[in-house]
């Protein structure tokens, strides 16, 4: 029991400081250029994404999916050329690993994260 507990604690210190890694551009008042906003978008979303995950693992699949559908987007719209095509295309895998994972048609081993 106690080491679930620490799992979840470990887990949520790893997701405050992915919040605050994005957050600090701003509050550092830093030039703000695309890599740096398309960053800290995605580092504060993972961030809360991760909480979330934490206290409904039943919501792991959906979370998963608007992670996908966020990575691909922001950074297909916002990063240059050879980057945006990169993220558009991790964003494209998670999203259909999340489906997979709705119609369990992955391996045992990788379903287990996602039913809980």
């Amino acid at each position: 029991m106690s080491r679930i507990k620490t799992f979840k604690m470990l887990g949520m210190l790893l997701a405050v400081v992915l919040i605050i890694v994005g957050i600090l551009p701003l509050i550092r008042g830093e030039v703000l250029t695309n890599d740096s906003i398309a960053t800290s978008i995605i580092l504060i979303l993972l961030g809360i994404a991760y909480i979330i995950i934490t206290f409904k693992p039943e919501w792991t699949k959906a979370v998963f999916f608007f992670e996908g559908i966020v990575i691909g987007v922001v950074g297909y719209t916002i990063l240059a050329f050879p980057y945006n095509i990169g993220f558009a295309i991790i964003g494209i895998i998670i999203i259909a690993i999340a489906v997979l994972a709705y119609l369990m048609k992955l391996p045992k081993g990788i379903l287990k994260f996602f039913y809980r």
